[in-house]
């Protein structure tokens, strides 16, 4: 079913983003994915926008990033840009590196709510995710989410659930999360437990992609469950926090949830 949308289209000849207004069919979408370079430098700020945007639809936290931000990893070749075949902004994903190189995340996942459920955040997840094994082979690739669709991507290229703890200790890293809602939580809990689900992918000791798909799809009912029940007792033991009352007997989730 085809509907009128308005995306932003880039024109290299003349260095400007347009407004266009087209007629869009979901699944005959085909898209580019490219590394980022200095010619996507005007698409910062449309990127932080719909970044912010997609954060306040969903009710979720995140940290913020400037077009400034975006610009520098566009330069470093830390990211990478997703077009339509008809030259439309479509998505973006970028690297960051923490404890000197150890650890990789791939952050500020995004994807232009026209081309939402066409497959292209896997797309742009794997290329990202390639783009971080050849720069950093070495080094541990992490992310955090709180949605489960993320999370099936990042099972499918080998990614595992992780406590806090066996993520990068850079306070640089921490000291990005302050611009998100959620905030306060994770500075409560030690930074050892916060809304978000941890995974890493760690090139020494991983599981085979498809082992961690398959433990994915037989989970993921409880993880959906212990991911709500997970937000659910973290706002409700915070509020209490703040009001000043006394929290109640702690649960089985204790033990999973660190409260």
């Amino acid at each position: 079913m085809a509907r009128e949308i308005v995306l932003y289209r880039y024109l290299f000849r003349y260095r400007t983003i347009i407004p266009v207004y087209i007629h869009i069919t979901m699944q005959e979408q085909k898209f580019d994915i490219l590394i980022a370079d200095e010619s996507h430098l005007s698409f910062a700020r449309i990127i932080c926008d719909e970044m912010a945007s997609s954060a306040q639809a969903r009710g979720t936290g995140i940290a913020k990033r400037s077009p400034e931000y975006i610009q520098q990893k566009m330069r470093e070749g830390k990211a990478v840009i997703a077009f339509s075949k008809e030259g439309i902004w479509a998505g973006f994903c970028y690297i960051e590196t923490w404890s000197h190189g150890e650890y990789v995340a791939n952050s500020g996942l995004i994807v232009s709510p026209a081309f939402r459920k066409s497959g292209l955040a896997r797309m742009i997840k794997r290329k990202i995710f390639e783009l971080s094994r050849t720069k950093y082979p070495d080094a541990k690739i992490f992310g955090l989410t709180t949605g489960l669709a993320v999370m099936k991507i990042n099972s499918e290229l080998g990614y595992e659930p992780v406590v806090y703890s066996e993520l990068t200790q850079d306070e640089a890293f921490w000291a990005g999360c302050k611009s998100c809602v959620n905030y306060e939580i994770l500075m409560s809990k030690d930074r050892k437990n916060c809304l978000c689900t941890a995974m890493l992918y760690d090139p020494k000791d991983h599981t085979p992609p498809k082992e961690t798909l398959d433990e994915f799809k037989k989970n993921s009912k409880l993880y959906e469950r212990f991911m709500r029940i997970k937000k659910w007792k973290l706002l409700n033991a915070f509020r209490k926090k703040q009001s000043g009352e006394q929290s109640k007997t702690k649960s089985l989730f204790h033990y999973f949830f660190n409260f």
